[in-house]
């Protein structure tokens, strides 16, 4: 007979003196989350951007927050919810999805913020700390510093050793390590406690509104959102309202971003300005990835630059893009409407035709007003808290 050997210990086993326990690592990362003194501006956590009251996505309703030193500099994207990123795969330009037919080619899929380039949820803890535009710290010493002087040297002692600060790059792992853990705890940030989890367990049902509106959200010929925001169970385990890809909606510029006062300033997401290894690959400029939709409706920013300020009008977007673009694009001083004006000429070619974007000016849109309300009052059975009666 004979026996597999025992799993590979995590990373940090032989790293650190002492092996942190997952309780009191989730403790330490909930500690820092919230904590302002890690800023560079003594004023800004991770959580001033990442606020739990609004699903751990943007506080309000303002295209981007503001940051750095003076706690002024804006950003250049809204913020994306941290919710329901425990499955979100490393970034890779082809991605086979194991149930598709015969392994078909995805494209890119995977990684952590709108355009993919942090691999790990530990990469992307780092990304906030030393952001010139969100808590602006200068180095990695930087951050072990500020935690000295916030007195929490015998914490991080106590948990990952006595010598854990004799190493200022393992003392910064350690505050990576602690951040991600935390943001894997599955009570506060995957908890599926919707109504719609709860109707997927056949513990609730939905109203005939939402029914309709699941319905017109999974139709090929109406909402077709499922396409990219699956909406079925999958091998048993629920669904993450993302298929992790990456698409080119053609969403309208938004005139509140700083940087878009530069009328040269293009956000291209995988093929940049802020992701720089995919710049040579044309055919990625204006692709972001898809968001899971869970919780959405908690939001009031949408999209990758936070154009849009209703969950109404991020639907209706889908269903009147083609059809009635002068309702959501600039004019020239002619009066003529710029569709897609927040991407260049030689990209637009890389904009989804797939329904409901099939349409023409003129034509009926793909999902009609009683679809919009349907939908919406779906989207709505997705936000966690529900109470069974």
């Amino acid at each position: 007979m004979s026996f597999r050997a025992a799993a590979d210990p995590p990373f940090y086993a032989a790293t650190f003196e002492k092996t942190p326990a997952a309780a009191a690592l989730t403790d330490i990362g909930r500690t820092l989350f919230f904590d302002v003194s890690l800023s560079a501006s003594g004023t800004q956590s991770c959580a001033s951007c990442h606020d739990p009251r609004h699903s751990f996505g943007p506080p309000d309703d303002a295209a981007v927050q503001r940051g750095g030193a003076d706690s002024r500099q804006p950003g250049v994207r809204a913020v994306p919810s941290l919710m329901y990123a425990q499955n979100i795969p490393p970034f890779t330009e082809h991605y086979f999805d194991d149930e598709g037919d015969d392994g078909i080619d995805q494209g890119p899929a995977g990684g952590r913020t709108w355009d993919g380039r942090e691999q790990s949820a530990h990469d992307q803890a780092r990304l906030p700390l030393l952001s010139a535009f969100e808590m602006a710290n200068s180095s990695p010493d930087a951050v072990v510093g500020k935690l000295l002087r916030a007195n929490r040297a015998a914490q991080f002692r106590r948990i990952f050793g006595d010598s854990i600060f004799n190493d200022k790059d393992l003392a910064f792992r350690a505050v990576l390590l602690a951040l991600e853990t935390y943001q894997q705890s599955a009570a506060e940030f995957y908890p599926y406690t919707s109504k719609y989890d709860a109707w997927l367990r056949h513990e609730a049902s939905l109203s005939d509104v939402e029914t309709r509106g699941l319905s017109a959200f999974n139709n090929p010929a109406k909402g077709n959102c499922a396409r990219c925001h699956p909406s079925a169970l999958r091998k048993g385990a629920f669904p993450q309202f993302t298929d992790f890809g990456y698409a080119a909606i053609g969403v309208p510029r938004n005139g509140a971003i700083p940087a878009n006062a530069d009328a040269r300033h293009y956000d291209l997401g995988l093929c940049g300005p802020l992701r720089t290894d995919l710049a040579d690959r044309k055919y990625y400029c204006g692709l972001f990835r898809a968001p899971t939709l869970r919780n959405v409706a908690t939001r009031r920013v949408f999209f990758h630059n936070g154009a849009l300020h209703s969950l109404e009008d991020a639907v209706r977007f889908y269903a009147e893009r083609d059809t009635e673009p002068q309702n959501w694009y600039s004019r020239d001083a002619r009066g003529k409407t710029i569709k897609f004006d927040d991407l260049p000429v030689q990209y637009q070619g890389n904009v989804d035709v797939q329904p409901p974007f099939d349409r023409h000016l003129g034509d009926a849109p793909a999902l009609s007003e009683t679809d919009i309300k349907d939908i919406l009052a779906f989207l709505q059975t997705l936000t966690d808290g529900y109470v069974l009666r």
